[in-house]
């Protein structure tokens, strides 16, 4: 039996950015959108997006991983072996990056109307 968690717990969220090429954008995105697709299969409740801001021959690339605790049996948003999973699989992008991957991770915070 999982742990349930209080209902005023902070979900942790995962921020992973770095910078595309250009000349890799259209490769790249399309290994990054499969690796997200597999990894929300993977992961019971996990939501990826890919949000972009396009520069001169340069691209910022974020990923963000969200997992709500209700569907994901009282994990509190994405854990360490959820995070350890991403890594892994974007392993295979590395050589389509022009930076190394940058993670953070930051917990939600509800109103106190919410709590």
């Amino acid at each position: 039996m999982r742990k349930r968690l209080p209902e005023d717990a902070d979900v942790r969220e995962l921020f992973v950015w770095y910078h595309v090429d250009e000349r890799n954008a259209e490769a790249l995105r399309a290994g990054v959108e499969a690796v997200q697709r597999s990894l929300e299969q993977r992961f019971e409740g996990l939501r990826a997006r890919l949000l972009v801001r396009r520069e001169v021959e340069r691209q910022t690339w974020m990923e963000t991983f969200a997992r709500s605790p209700r569907i994901a049996g009282g994990v509190a948003g994405v854990d360490a072996a959820t995070e350890a999973a991403i890594a892994a699989a974007a392993l295979p992008l590395r050589p389509l990056l022009a930076s190394d991957r940058h993670v953070e991770s930051f917990e939600t915070v509800r109103s106190a109307e919410e709590r």
